[in-house]
C-alpha cells in the first residue's frame, strides 16, 4: 500500500498529526469528512472542486443567516437565474447551538446527495451519518419548513437550494452523478504505456492521446465541457468563446495557444521541443545517489521573480539542465528575525518527495482538496491570529472557517472551470506521448547525423543521444541502432518491490520513457495544457495570502516531514529525512507546480499559464467573497449564455411536481414545436405554439412528472433551442 495512503488511514494529516486537544468548529469537522470522502472517490478534480465549493456555500449561508452583517451567497438571492427564496424570520435570539445545527444539516444534506452514488459511497454515507450522530442530530429529520421547524429545517432548506442549483449549473450532474460529456472524441488513438512507443497512436503530435493503463480501461477525457459550468467570480469580461470540432468552448482567462510542433510557424516547433525535452532531462534528477545536493530550506530556494508572460521569459524561468526555477531564496524569517537554517539533501530525494507529496492522484484529496488541508493546517497553527486580512477583531473558529472555505472554494471552482476549458479546447499532448513520439521520429538537431527528422527530439549532451553500435542499448542484432536514448528514470520495470527497491537513473530508449508516477495512474485522463496543479495551487496561495493578511506561513514557515525510507510510495525512499519547507504560500504553490515537471506530467509551457490562471481566479474569488462578508451586494455575475439556450426558459425552476411550469419562448419563428424530454432522452410531452411578436409562453402540467432533470426543446423553421428544468417532490 502507498505509504502516504497508510499515513492517511492512520489518521495523520499530510502536514503532520492532528492536535488531540484541538476543538474544531462544525464547519471544519464537515470539511474533514468531505476530504475523507474525496480520498476514496475517483480522482476527479473538477467534480471535487465543485463539491468543495458547494458544501462551503451551504455552510457559509447557514452561518450567515444568523450573522448581523454578512450576506448569504444563495439564501434569499438568485444566482445565475436560480432562486432561493427566503422569508427572513427573526433569528436574533438564536444560540450558537442553533447555528451549529443549521450548518451541520446543510452540510450533511449536500454531501449525502453528492456522494450517494459515488465510489466509496457506502463508507462515506456511513461516515456522514456517524458524524451527525456524534453531534446529537437526527438524520431522519427532513423538514425544510424553516419558519415552523427551526434550525435543522433551515439547514435542510439551504441544502436543497444548493442541490437544485447543482442540477442546473451545466455540470451535467445526472441522476447517477456521472457528469456526462458525450461530444468529445479524442483525435489520437490509445497507447499502452507498458508497451514500447506510442503504438502508432499519435496522429497529431500536438493533441492529447488517451492511455490504456494496467486496468485495461482506456482513458476518457475528464470533463472537457467544464467551461460551461457556472462559477463563482467568473464574468463575461473574463470570457472568450472558441469553437473546435463543432463545439463552442467557454474559456475564462484564456491563456492562448501553447507552442505547437509546426515548422510553418517560425520558432514554435523549437519551443515545443524545448518544453518536452526539459521534462526528459529533469527525469535524470530522480536518483538519490547522483551526488547532487541542494539546500531546500527557504534560504536556498523560493522567492521567485514575477511570472513570465512570454516564451522567452518562460525559457529563462527554468534551469534546463540543473533543474528548478529562478528564485533567490529568503535571507531572514520575518517571524523570528533569524536566517533560515540550511537543509542539504540529495536532489534525487527532494525531487521524488516533491513529486509524490503533490501528486494528488488516487487515494488523495485531489489538488483542490490539498489546499483545504493546507488551510486547515494553517488554521491549527498556534501563531495564527484569526483576523480577517490580518486586521480587526479575532474571529471565532466557525466564522473564520466558513469565510475561508467560501473564498477558497470559489477560487478552486473557478480555477477548475477555467483550466478544464483550456484543456478541452487546446487538447494538448502529455509528456509520456510527446517524448515517445518525438523519439520515434528521431533527432531534430543535425541533418547530417543519423535519424534526423524535424519532429524529433533535440540532442542534448549527457541527456539525449543516438544509440550507436556497441551501445548497451543497441540490442543483440543492433536492432536499436539509430534510435534515440535518454538519460532518465528507468521506470517501474526496475522496481520489483516498491517497499525496498529504487529504479534509479540510466540510459533508456526514449520509446520506453515513463513519468515518475504511480504505475496504475501513469498520466491523468485529460489533456495537459494548462496545468490544473499550477492553477489550483496559485489560486489557493492567493486566497491564503489575502485571508491571513500575510504572505508568510504562521511562524514564517510551513513544512512537511518525509521520513527516511518510509514516505515514498512509487519506490523506496527517501534515502534521508527530507522536510519540505516553504516561507510563503506562493513558495509552496511554486513547488506544487515544479513537482509536475519532475513527475513527468507537465512541460513548463503548461505550468506558468496555469499559475497565471490561478492568480486571477484566486484574487477575483477572494474579492467577491469579501463583498458578501462585508454585507455588500456584489454586482450580479451572469454567465455568457450557453450556445442554444437563450431563446427559451422555464420557471419556476426547480418546480415542484404538480406545480404549473411556464415555458417562455423568445424566438423569431411563427410556428414552433415545444417538446419535453427526460434525462434519458424519452419524450414526455409535446405542444404546438404560435409565437407572436417574437415572444410567447405556454403552461405545462407537471403532475405526472417524476423528480429529475428535463430538457425543453423548441424547434421550428428558424429555431432549434434547448433549456432545462428540474422537477422535485
Amino acid at each position: 500500500m502507498n505509504k502516504l495512503v497508510t499515513a492517511l488511514l492512520l489518521g495523520v494529516t499530510i502536514f503532520g498529526a492532528k492536535p488531540v486537544e484541538a476543538q474544531h468548529s462544525v464547519a471544519r469537522q464537515w470539511n474533514e469528512a468531505l476530504l475523507d470522502a474525496i480520498r476514496i472517490d475517483t480522482p476527479r478534480p473538477t467534480v471535487h472542486s465543485r463539491n468543495l465549493f458547494h458544501s462551503s456555500v451551504a455552510m457559509y449561508d447557514a452561518w450567515s443567516a444568523y450573522d448581523g452583517t454578512a450576506l448569504p451567497y444563495m439564501l434569499g438571492h438568485s444566482q445565475y437565474g436560480i432562486d432561493c427564496a427566503y422569508s427572513y424570520p427573526d433569528l436574533s435570539g438564536s444560540s450558537a447551538a442553533d447555528v451549529d445545527e443549521t450548518v451541520s444539516y446543510a452540510a450533511y444534506r449536500v454531501l449525502s446527495h453528492r456522494f450517494e452514488n459515488s465510489p466509496g459511497s457506502a463508507t462515506s454515507l456511513a461516515n456522514f451519518d456517524a458524524l451527525m450522530g456524534t453531534m446529537g442530530y437526527d438524520v431522519n429529520f427532513t423538514s425544510d419548513d424553516y419558519e415552523s421547524d427551526g434550525p435543522a429545517a433551515l439547514g435542510n432548506y439551504i441544502a436543497q437550494c444548493v442541490i437544485d442549483h447543482g442540477h442546473l449549473d451545466y455540470s451535467n450532474e445526472g441522476g447517477n452523478y456521472t457528469y456526462s460529456d458525450d461530444y468529445y472524441k479524442p483525435y489520437n488513438t490509445p497507447m499502452d504505456p507498458n508497451l514500447s512507443g506510442t503504438q502508432g497512436g499519435v496522429l497529431d503530435i500536438n493533441r492529447w492521446q488517451p492511455l490504456t493503463p494496467v486496468t485495461n480501461n482506456t482513458q476518457r477525457f475528464l470533463h472537457p465541457n467544464w467551461g460551461d459550468v457556472y462559477g463563482f467570480a467568473l464574468t463575461s469580461d473574463d470570457l472568450t468563446i472558441r469553437s473546435r470540432d463543432g463545439y463552442d468552448y467557454h474559456m475564462y482567462y484564456d491563456p492562448g495557444m501553447p507552442p505547437l510542433m509546426n515548422p510553418n510557424i517560425g520558432g514554435m516547433d523549437d519551443d515545443f521541443k524545448w518544453a518536452f525535452a526539459l521534462v526528459a532531462v529533469w527525469s535524470s534528477h530522480l536518483d538519490p545517489n547522483n551526488g547532487v545536493m541542494w539546500d531546500i530550506s527557504p534560504g536556498g530556494k523560493g522567492n521567485s521573480p514575477p511570472l513570465p508572460t512570454t516564451i522567452e521569459g518562460l525559457r529563462a524561468h527554468y534551469n534546463l539542465i540543473d533543474g528548478g526555477q529562478a528564485g533567490e531564496g529568503r535571507d531572514v524569517n520575518p517571524a523570528t528575525g533569524l536566517p533560515y537554517d540550511e537543509q542539504l539533501v540529495p536532489l534525487g530525494d527532494f525531487a521524488r518527495v516533491l513529486s509524490e507529496f503533490w501528486a494528488d492522484g488516487p487515494a488523495s484529496e485531489t489538488p483542490p482538496g490539498h489546499w483545504y488541508t493546507l488551510l486547515n493546517y494553517v488554521n491549527d497553527h498556534p501563531d495564527l491570529e484569526k483576523r480577517f486580512r490580518g486586521e480587526g477583531e479575532i474571529l471565532d473558529d466557525l466564522a473564520w472557517d466558513v469565510k475561508g472555505y467560501l473564498a477558497l472554494g470559489g477560487a478552486m471552482h473557478d480555477a477548475a472551470i477555467a483550466t478544464w476549458a483550456a484543456k478541452g479546447y487546446y487538447d494538448y499532448i502529455r509528456p509520456v506521448s510527446a517524448i515517445r513520439a518525438m523519439g520515434e521520429y528521431g533527432q531534430s538537431s543535425d541533418p547530417g547525423l543519423p535519424s534526423y527528422h524535424p519532429f524529433g527530439l533535440p540532442l542534448i549532451d549527457d541527456h539525449i543521444a543516438i544509440v550507436e553500435s556497441g551501445d548497451p542499448l543497441a540490442g543483440v542484432g543492433d536492432e536499436n541502432v539509430g534510435k534515440i536514448k535518454l538519460y532518465a528514470w528507468k521506470g517501474h520495470g526496475y522496481i520489483p518491490d516498491p517497499e525496498t527497491d529504487v529504479a534509479g537513473v540510466d540510459w533508456i530508449l526514449s520509446e520506453d520513457w515513463w513519468p515518475y508516477q504511480k504505475h496504475s495512474f501513469v498520466t491523468p485522463p485529460f489533456a495537459g495544457y494548462t496545468s490544473g496543479h499550477s492553477a489550483f495551487s496559485r489560486a489557493g496561495a492567493e486566497v491564503l495570502t489575502m485571508l491571513t493578511g500575510d504572505e508568510y506561513f504562521p511562524g514564517g514557515m510551513g513544512e512537511f516531514h518525509a521520513a527516511q525510507n518510509s514516505f515514498l510510495g512509487f519506490e523506496d525512499g527517501p534515502s534521508v529525512d527530507v522536510t519540505l519547507q516553504w516561507a510563503t504560500y506562493r513558495d509552496a504553490s511554486d513547488e506544487a507546480s515544479l513537482s509536475r515537471l519532475w513527475g513527468g506530467i507537465h512541460p513548463p509551457v503548461d505550468d506558468v499559464p496555469g499559475r497565471l490562471i490561478g492568480k486571477q481566479a484566486g484574487t477575483n474569488a477572494f474579492l467577491r467573497a469579501e463583498q458578501y462578508f462585508m454585507g455588500a451586494s456584489p454586482v450580479a455575475v451572469d454567465p455568457q449564455p450557453i450556445a442554444g439556450t437563450s431563446g427559451v426558459s422555464a420557471y419556476p425552476n426547480p418546480v415542484r411536481s404538480g406545480q404549473p411550469l411556464t415555458v417562455d419562448v423568445r424566438v423569431q419563428s411563427s410556428d414552433v414545436i415545444v417538446s419535453v424530454y427526460n434525462i434519458v432522452g424519452r419524450m414526455v410531452a409535446t405542444e404546438n405554439l404560435s409565437v407572436r411578436d417574437g415572444s410567447d409562453n405556454l403552461t405545462l402540467d407537471t403532475s405526472d412528472y417524476a423528480s429529475g432533470i428535463y430538457l425543453i426543446k423548441v424547434a421550428g423553421d428558424h429555431v432549434n433551442e434547448t433549456s432545462r428544468f428540474v422537477v422535485v417532490n
